[in-house]
């Protein structure tokens, strides 16, 4: 499994400085954002993509996957963001999300889903790469993973699989719903991201918040036992989504990655 920096958190960065500080913290490759707001807006692909890999090879640092707000073929720029990536030799592509409509609409949304998928899949097989649903807590249809699992029946993982996150899931399944969520897709899981919750009293209520790794809910041990024995190699990437300054996410993203290498050491 290849540990990798998901870069949203580093956007104030210049590219330069942050390949440095990626392979100083001893990540072998990086998750990069091609969306809107991200590090390289989706007009702005073919220009940037191939100069920012230049970059971060200089710093022996690989970029398996992208991270895109993709959630139809027929969007701009989803064609060429999917050729360019397989041109350079991206295999991973993560999707864009679909927002919960509330009561009522599930059904109706994950055929939706699925439709949206569809062409997709078709654009996943022509260009040669993966396409990920990531499992995101909230008000948002890939949130649980059985349906998820509901969404990805038919398609083919190498084309489109589970992008699971097993800090989600916890926050949705805290007990054993990540644990089955892990059972329901684990023939499909083709990419990991890496980021632990906790839950936190407020005024308004009881809220989620990310915390360093091994101080929240998620069994990580347990995690990674489970994907080394379903034979899992994609890429796993670090999220250090912290609401801290750049100085403190740099400090608690050395501790997750020590944290991490210590968990896939003893594998």
């Amino acid at each position: 499994m290849k540990i990798i920096l998901f870069s949203k958190m580093f956007q104030q960065m210049p590219i330069e400085e942050f390949a440095s500080l990626a392979s100083n913290m001893g990540f072998e490759g990086i998750d990069l954002t091609v969306r809107p707001g991200g590090h390289i807006e989706p007009k702005d692909i073919s220009e940037k993509l191939p100069k920012f890999l230049e970059i971060f090879k200089q710093m022996n640092l690989s970029v398996p996957m992208i991270t895109t707000a993709i959630t139809s073929a027929d969007e701009p720029y989803a064609e060429e963001t999917f050729s360019r990536a397989s041109e350079l030799g991206i295999k991973y592509i993560k999707l864009g999300y679909w927002r919960y409509k509330g009561f009522g609409n599930i059904r109706r949304q994950i055929k939706e889903v699925r439709e949206n998928l569809k062409k997709i899949e078709k654009l996943c097989e022509n260009y040669g790469v993966t396409a990920g649903l990531h499992i995101h807590s909230g008000m948002f249809v890939t949130a649980e993973p059985a349906v998820v699992d509901l969404i990805l029946d038919g398609f083919e993982p190498k084309h489109i699989g589970a992008y699971i996150d097993p800090g989600h899931m916890a926050v949705e399944g805290g007990l054993a719903g990540w644990l089955m969520g892990m059972d329901m897709l684990c023939d499909k899981i083709v990419m990991v991201a890496v980021k632990d919750f906790g839950w936190f009293k407020t005024d308004q209520g009881w809220v989620a918040r990310t915390v360093p790794l091994g101080d929240g809910l998620v069994p990580w041990e347990s995690v990674f036992k489970i994907l080394k024995d379903i034979g899992f190699n994609g890429p796993v990437s670090l999220h250090s989504e912290y609401h801290e300054s750049i100085e403190r996410i740099i400090e608690i993203t050395r501790r997750d990655v020590s944290f991490l290498r210590g968990i896939l050491s003893k594998l």
